[in-house]
């Protein structure tokens, strides 16, 4: 008989191999361009994260965060996993933790959209709601000790889980597939930021590789993010006023560096919802909020470029599938029941794509 330590080692092996595997069976991501025959010399591009086995961004994360925990020894045979997520990195996470045959429990604010909720149990995840959104990290934590698991916290180790250096993480999938454009290295890469992980890790990889791309941030209006990059001193708030799931947080993550980012904008939630229902309209399928967070970011970027006379490319994120959030951000009674009036802001990204530039409402 082996030694438990020896059999436990085995058991890491065989978990991590089936990891790998399911990432070789993968293919990388698109990389989508948006027309933009107003704006001469300059080209976007959207990398589509959607189409990962877990439709999301996240999938990436939830696949760093198991290989981070697992190479660490932090996770073994029979051991439940717990995290805190407002949605998409829980369906993640209960995808691999299935492969693993892993009891998986996520710690999710009950305002999380019911099609995420639907995303996770079919994963075999099972759900554990919270009525306070910034009560989801202490609960996670204290569910974890209780049932003797193993508390992910990807809002800790998002950066330090990805291989910012390469191992086809997304800055350097971006880099490999602008080979052959007209504008080889982007001017400007935007994202959002909900741990702050892809930040850090399109910040660090670009100057790693002396890339004189900038990293802009889009943050909800809600958001602590923005006012901690404007003012160290800013590490919380009271609320957070965002309806944006995924992005946006109460307190300022761990893994925020806000010196990886040379740039943020503030988005109001009904430029982000907006932006998102006229990109799913050019795209014929639908996006979530947080891709139209970036692309009303990547408005204002290419605004100011064509208004100084600039050419280049603005590369951004198709977060995740817009099914997701049918009830919410694509159902106008939703809509209406937050004091949202989406009519200001849908005018402002159509005058965008007919060559008016963006004129915030």
């Amino acid at each position: 008989m082996p030694a438990p330590q020896a059999g436990r080692r085995t058991w890491t092996d065989q978990a991590v191999r089936r990891i790998e595997a399911d990432f070789n069976r993968s293919a990388d991501t698109h990389l989508i361009p948006i027309e933009l025959p107003h704006y001469p010399g300059i080209e976007l591009y959207f990398k589509d994260e959607s189409s990962h086995p877990t439709g999301s961004l996240k999938h990436r994360l939830a696949r760093s965060l198991f290989l981070y925990g697992l190479c660490n020894g932090w996770i073994g045979p029979d051991m439940p996993i717990v995290e805190a997520s407002s949605g998409s990195t829980a369906v993640s996470e209960a995808y691999f933790a299935r492969m693993l045959r892993l009891r998986f429990i996520a710690v999710v604010p009950r305002s999380t959209a019911a099609e995420k909720i639907a995303a996770i149990e079919f994963q075999g995840g099972q759900c554990h709601f919270t009525d306070d959104p910034g009560a989801v990290y202490r609960e996670a934590e204290r569910l974890a000790r209780e049932v003797g698991g193993h508390y992910m916290d990807q809002f800790k180790y998002a950066e330090r889980a990805t291989d910012w250096r390469g191992n086809n993480n997304i800055a350097e999938s971006i880099f490999y597939q602008l080979r052959q454009e007209r504008h080889t290295v982007p001017r400007w890469i935007v994202c959002g930021a909900g741990t702050g992980g892809t930040s850090a890790t399109l910040g660090r990889f670009v100057r790693y590789n002396h890339y004189a791309t900038e990293i802009c941030v889009g943050d909800p209006e809600g958001s602590v993010f923005h006012r901690y990059f404007a003012d160290r001193r800013t590490l919380t708030l009271e609320r957070c006023e965002c309806l944006i799931e995924g992005i946006g947080r109460p307190r300022v993550e761990p893994s925020f560096i806000p010196e990886a980012v040379d740039r943020m904008i503030v988005v109001r939630d009904a430029d982000s919802i907006a932006a998102a229902r006229v990109l799913s309209e050019r795209l014929g399928r639908r996006c979530g909020g947080s891709t139209g967070t970036n692309l009303w970011a990547c408005a204002q970027l290419i605004t100011e470029m064509a208004a100084q006379g600039e050419s280049g490319s603005v590369v951004s994120i198709l977060c995740d599938q817009g099914e997701r959030y049918a009830s919410t951000y694509f159902n106008d009674e939703w809509v209406a029941s937050k004091a949202l009036d989406l009519a200001p802001a849908m005018r402002a990204m159509h005058e965008f794509f007919a060559g008016l530039g963006l004129r915030v409402p």
